[in-house]
């Protein structure tokens, strides 16, 4: 299915609509900025194939280059808005990006883009000038194109583990074939959201990471209406349920902790009975976070394990979970291999590397090195997680492998600390990871948000020793712990540890060098 058939069949029916603002199109409307938008992305020079960037806050108009691209069979870049001028440079150049849309926000950014991509045409959301991008779209037909093709969406991991790595797609072959995400059709199966239209699906994540763009394009498919946040905070999230009646929405766990953390007449004070589906990912959710979350919520959680690559994805319902505690579910697109550091399969409950086999892989833009690193030698693709199935074959996920700590010769994966951290109630958020360390190569460090920084001390720190000791073998215990009012993380729930691991490194080099 895609809009165009909606826009035909309910043409009034809100395609999307701003949580805050109340800003809002119809399906109609939708329609024909695609079409203009398609034309523009023509008119500029963008061939199939091309890519073009979108440096944007959420917004009325990201959806809508999202369609236009679809029908012009461009690759849209969409880039992160965290990033600097030299990151979003480098995306920019390794892409081969042609045009880049941004808004007055970034405009402070635009210099030292230009001046590291000479020749970038450049629009900007209503600047007024020759580079305006309202103007652009208007000056096309808005009428139905003779030649639509799907186009792609080219998407950038965040670069924890150094430069961001492009992730390429395979072109469609089928102007039939919408490809902004061939997975989520499974995933509708799978999590069973309605396909007559009457779906309201809250977006709370910034649009320019995978599960926005490929959930959002999905409920449009289906004919539902997107509400998108334009920033989320956990009370405005739940008076968007309430305001709008939303039936659906998608989530990451940091989302999760921090209305958790909200004060109980904040939580109950609204009526979150239309809410029916509740999808999450992006990073295992603590046991303890997940069960408080189907008490209130009831059992209409579902969650995912999946990523930009798409090679592959779990899902488990709420009733499932419950009887597997801390599983992301089973396999309902691609094979699940685990397997050791030789590239052999494990049995069910050995922690290894995970892999997809599956007919369609990715690859790494510009990297055939980072492809190479991925594959197994007969041919599966990982994204790097570690974990385990159980007999059942259920999957349950440990940590990252590059976010292991090495210690003494112990292998640490900080997740399993960082889980406990959180459901402190003093603690909204926890990074663990490793820094350098003379004796034992590596040492446990936390570093801690507290709720309240008035907390941070030594008092706090032998509170959370205390706390996590039951639990925790020695070995795993922070041996440092550090306070800050925020930690590097995105919006998405994905945590920078390249920061702060960088950081600590570059400390203890300083440190050598002054003991020198």
């Amino acid at each position: 299915m895609h809009p165009i058939h909606h826009a035909k069949s309910r043409p009034d029916r809100p395609a999307i609509i701003m949580a805050t603002s109340g800003e809002q199109i119809t399906y109609r409307e939708l329609d024909e900025a695609a079409n203009r938008i398609a034309r523009m992305l023509h008119a500029r020079g963008l061939d199939r194939e091309d890519a073009f960037a979108v440096l944007m806050e959420n917004n009325l108009e990201y959806l809508q280059i999202v369609w236009g691209s679809q029908r012009a069979g461009t690759m849209m870049v969409p880039v992160s808005t965290r990033l600097t001028a030299p990151e979003i440079a480098y995306i920019l150049q390794d892409s081969q990006t042609k045009l880049l849309i941004t808004t007055p926000k970034y405009a402070h950014l635009l210099d030292d883009i230009r001046a590291e991509c000479p020749g970038l045409d450049v629009l900007v959301v209503g600047s007024g000038g020759e580079d305006d991008y309202e103007a652009a779209v208007a000056a096309q037909d808005a009428g139905e194109l003779d030649d639509p093709w799907p186009g792609m969406v080219m998407l950038y991991s965040s670069g924890t583990t150094g430069r961001p790595k492009g992730v390429r797609p395979a072109p469609p072959t089928d102007p039939a074939i919408d490809a902004v995400a061939p997975l989520m059709g499974l995933a509708v199966m799978g999590a069973g959201m309605p396909a007559d239209g009457d779906m309201v699906y809250l977006s709370p994540a910034p649009l320019y990471h995978a599960a926005p763009i490929g959930w959002c394009s999905t409920v449009h498919r289906l004919g539902g209406t997107v509400v998108v946040m334009e920033k989320f905070t956990p009370e405005s999230a739940l008076e968007a349920i309430e305001k709008y009646q939303v039936t659906d929405s998608q989530w990451v766990p940091t989302h999760f902790v921090r209305m958790l953390k909200l004060p109980q007449d904040e939580r109950t004070r609204y009526d979150l009975s239309s809410h029916q589906r509740a999808i999450h990912a992006a990073a295992p959710c603590p046991i303890p976070i997940k069960q408080q979350m189907i008490e209130w919520w009831g059992p209409i959680i579902v969650e995912y394990y999946a990523g930009s690559e798409s090679i592959g994805m779990t899902m488990v319902r709420s009733e499932d979970w419950l009887a597997h505690p801390g599983t992301v579910g089973k396999a309902i697109y691609g094979t699940i291999h685990v397997c050791g550091p030789d590239g052999e399969e494990l049995p069910a409950g050995q922690d290894g590397v995970l892999y997809f086999e599956n007919d369609l892989l990715p690859t790494y833009h510009n990297d055939p090195a980072k492809t190479a690193d991925a594959m197994h030698p007969k041919g599966w693709m990982t994204l790097g997680d570690i974990g385990h199935l159980d007999d059942d074959g259920y999957l349950f996920l440990t940590d990252r492998k590059s976010h292991m700590i090495i210690s003494g010769g112990v292998n640490i994966y900080p997740q399993e600390i960082e889980n406990l951290l959180v459901t402190h109630d003093k603690v909204m958020d926890a990074a663990v990871i490793g820094a350098p360390d003379d004796d034992l190569g590596e040492k446990v460090v936390a570093v801690v948000q507290p709720m309240d920084m008035a907390d941070a001390g030594d008092g706090f720190e032998q509170e959370l020793r205390d706390f996590l000791a039951p639990s925790l073998s020695r070995i795993k215990m922070p041996k440092q712990f550090d306070f800050r009012p925020e930690l590097p993380r995105e919006a998405n729930g994905k945590l920078y540890k390249r920061e702060l691991r960088d950081e600590y490194a570059a400390k203890a080099r300083n440190e050598e060098r002054e003991g020198a």
